[in-house]
C-alpha cells in the first residue's frame, strides 16, 4: 500500500509540476510595517543594522513610513554589497511604479561613487540574464540612467539611455555588448522620443518622485509623472525590435550601493568611498500585471 501511494504522489507531481519561478501577483508596497510581505533583504555586504529599515518616518516627509537604505562607509564597492531589497516571487511582464528621493550629497561629498539602482534582476543558468534598470549616480542627481541587461556572460547586450532631465538632453541612447563595448547609437523607434522637455529644476535629491516602467515582450517604456501636473513624462519609449528586451521573468528590486569605476557622465571624479551612511527614502513600490 505505501509503495502504491509513492507511486500515485510521483504521478500526480508530473501532471501538476511545480513552478520553480512562482510569480507575484500585482502589488503595492508601501513600507508602513517593519517587515514586507513582498521583499527579502539581500544584501551580500557587511551586516549593519543602520542599512535598512522598514517602517520609519522619512526625515523628508514626516508624515511618510519609508523603506530607508543607507550607504555603510566601511563598505566595499560594488552592486550587491550596499543595502537592497529583493522579491519574494517572480515578476514578469507588466507595469511596475516607485516613489523614491535618492540622498543629496552635495554640500557634503559632492563626488562620490554611489547608485541608487530601481530594476529587476535574475541570471537563469540556461536564458542568461534579465534586468531592467532605473539608476541614478547621486554625483549629479540631474541625470538618469534607464536600459536592460540580457543575455549570457561574454556576451551581454545592452541598450540604454542616458538623461539630464533638468536640461531636457538625452546624452545618448545605444546598444552595446558587453560594459567594455563599442556603443552604436540606435535610431527609429528605438530612439523614441528623440527630444525630452525639460522639467525645470529636476533634482532626484531634492523631493520625492514617481517613476515607473513597463514590460512587454516586444517593447518597453520608462516613464516618470510630472511632479506639477502628474502627467506621463515618457523618458524612453523602446520599440521596433526585440533586442535587448528581456522574455523570462525576473526578481523586483530597489538597491543602493558604492562604485569606484563608474562616474556619473560630466563628472568623471565622482568616485569617491562614501564617507558618510547617505540614504536613499522609498516610500513605495508597486507591481501590476
Amino acid at each position: 500500500m505505501k509503495h502504491l501511494l509513492i507511486f500515485l504522489f510521483l504521478v500526480a507531481l508530473s501532471l501538476f509540476p511545480v513552478d520553480p519561478h512562482k510569480k507575484q501577483k500585482s502589488f503595492v508596497e508601501n513600507f508602513s510595517s517593519s517587515k514586507s510581505k513582498n521583499f527579502r533583504y539581500g544584501s551580500t555586504g557587511t551586516p549593519a543594522d543602520f542599512k535598512y529599515k522598514m517602517g520609519v518616518s522619512s526625515p523628508s516627509e514626516p508624515e511618510t513610513t519609508i523603506l530607508s537604505l543607507k550607504l555603510n562607509p566601511d563598505e566595499k564597492a560594488g552592486p550587491g554589497k550596499g543595502p537592497e531589497i529583493i522579491s519574494k516571487n517572480f515578476t514578469h511582464f507588466g507595469t511596475y511604479s516607485a516613489r523614491l528621493k535618492v540622498p543629496d550629497v552635495r554640500d557634503k561629498q559632492p563626488n562620490v561613487g554611489a547608485v541608487v539602482g530601481y530594476f529587476t534582476y535574475h541570471e537563469d543558468k540556461d536564458l542568461g540574464l534579465s534586468e531592467i534598470d532605473f539608476e541614478w549616480l547621486i554625483a549629479d542627481p540631474r541625470i538618469i540612467y534607464v536600459g536592460t541587461w540580457t543575455g549570457e556572460h561574454g556576451k551581454l547586450q545592452r541598450i540604454g539611455r542616458i538623461i539630464n532631465l533638468a536640461e531636457g538632453k538625452i546624452i545618448e541612447t545605444i546598444s552595446k555588448v558587453n560594459y567594455d563595448g563599442t556603443p552604436t547609437p540606435l535610431t527609429g523607434l528605438q530612439n523614441s522620443p528623440e527630444r525630452i522637455q525639460a522639467i525645470e529644476d529636476y533634482d532626484a535629491s531634492a523631493k520625492f518622485y514617481t517613476y515607473g516602467f513597463d514590460w512587454e515582450s516586444d517593447k518597453m517604456r520608462w516613464w516618470m509623472l510630472h511632479p506639477e501636473t502628474a502627467d506621463t513624462v515618457v523618458l524612453w519609449d523602446y520599440q521596433g525590435s526585440q533586442l535587448g528586451i528581456p522574455q523570462h521573468a525576473s526578481k523586483y528590486r530597489m538597491n543602493f550601493w558604492h562604485t569606484q569605476d563608474w562616474s556619473v557622465a560630466g563628472h568623471p571624479n565622482s568616485l569617491e568611498k562614501p564617507q558618510f551612511p547617505f540614504e536613499l527614502e522609498v516610500d513605495w513600490m508597486g507591481y501590476k500585471k
